[in-house]
């Protein structure tokens, strides 16, 4: 069973002089990117005072004892072990919340991105120039040559949907790379999510234009070691995160994923009655039935790969998790047929009384999934 643990969390001793700068590296399987990149640190922050907090989701290969190791040698190394969460923007929002200096960056620690310019960006927040700075690959300067041709399409829509839908100004929302003052950090931290890829977008957007920001910048190199921290499904992450900040955050991004996770079990559910009914020839009755079972099922296992993937069920915990799922749904479809049918009675047009109900049975489904299925135990 997948159990929440609290963080557990190794802090070295600090330097005499005041920190000036404190480096978050969210990882996942980077073990031989570590101390390779203390070292880089290293070389680019000579003569700042500046700490680098290690934040690992309890990655397989180790890399969590990888950087206990090195901490035991170098007081600059702080390490962050995450059990039962996942997610880059909750690793970046945890590890800025717990960082000593008045100054934050993230950044990867696949050694794209380009460490000799966070001298320049710390020097740009102490002189009071901005509240942000933005490694940017797409001002006069940058380059993102090493993306791949589906990677750079991408990127390049995502920016143009996150510009136009949310205003938010700057070239290169989509950056992972990227510092900021922490008090400016711990006023927006309430409002951020801690699901998703894309922290610096959700910065921004929940900044509504009062962070005064400056892009540099910056060459996007070419990944050495690891593995990459997309999956398959960010493009749905990045979906629920630009629908979630366009609401003003009204509805959350857990509650649009789970929604749109439900948007793909009414095709499920369509093309197996279609299937079970024409191909099958069977009564339908038992084609509808069959439907709602497959549909349901798909709904449960996208939902815990994608919208709960911080709390993500494993091993027998999945079948318990499913059957409780199943009830969930089965439930929210008696409630969504009793409040479509009481608005339905009031001589309301049919489909929005059909559109009440299937709000009502969203609601439902989210609300008791969460409490029963993917509790935080």
């Amino acid at each position: 069973m997948n159990q929440a643990s609290p963080v557990v969390a190794e802090t070295r001793a600090e330097p005499s002089t005041a920190l000036q700068l404190s480096v978050v590296v969210p990882t996942f399987n980077e073990r031989d990117n570590v101390e390779l990149l203390f070292h880089k640190l290293e070389a680019a922050l000579a003569g700042v005072a500046w700490e680098v907090i290690f934040v690992d989701d309890n990655s397989p290969d180790g890399t969590w004892n990888v950087v206990r190791e090195l901490a035991l040698r170098e007081p600059r190394v702080r390490c962050i072990r995450r059990i039962g969460r996942r997610g880059l923007s909750g690793a970046c929002i945890e590890g800025i919340l717990a960082a000593s200096a008045p100054f934050a960056a993230v950044m990867d620690a696949d050694l794209q991105h380009d460490e000799t310019q966070l001298a320049k960006m710390l020097g740009l927040l102490e002189s009071g120039s901005a509240d942000l700075v933005v490694g940017s690959r797409y001002v006069a300067g940058g380059s993102a040559d090493s993306f791949d041709r589906q990677r750079a399409g991408f990127s390049a829509l995502a920016t143009a949907v996150a510009r136009k839908v949310l205003k938010v100004e700057i070239a290169d929302p989509m950056s992972g790379f990227f510092m900021i003052r922490r008090d400016r950090f711990e006023e927006l931290a309430p409002r951020l999510s801690t699901q998703g890829f894309k922290i610096l977008l959700d910065v921004v957007a929940t900044g509504q234009g009062n962070l005064r920001t400056i892009e540099v910048p910056y060459s996007f190199g070419s990944r050495l070691h690891g593995e990459s921290k997309l999956d398959s499904m960010v493009a749905l992450d990045f979906l629920g995160l630009v629908l979630a900040k366009y609401s003003n955050d009204i509805l959350s991004l857990r509650f649009i994923l789970f929604a749109l996770v439900g948007s793909t079990g009414v095709v499920v559910h369509f093309l197996t009655l279609y299937l079970v009914l024409m191909v099958f020839d069977q009564p339908f009755a038992e084609a509808q039935a069959a439907g709602a079972v497959v549909a349901m099922t798909s709904n449960f296992i996208l939902n815990n790969f994608l919208t709960y993937r911080d709390q993500r069920l494993k091993g027998f915990a999945i079948l318990r998790g499913l059957l409780l799922f199943y009830l969930v749904c089965g439930v929210g479809l008696i409630a969504n047929v009793g409040v479509a049918f009481a608005v339905y009675n009031e001589h309301i047009t049919w489909w929005l009384a059909g559109a009440a109900g299937a709000v009502m049975g969203v609601v439902w489904n989210y609300a008791m999934s969460g409490l029963f299925v993917w509790r935080k135990r």
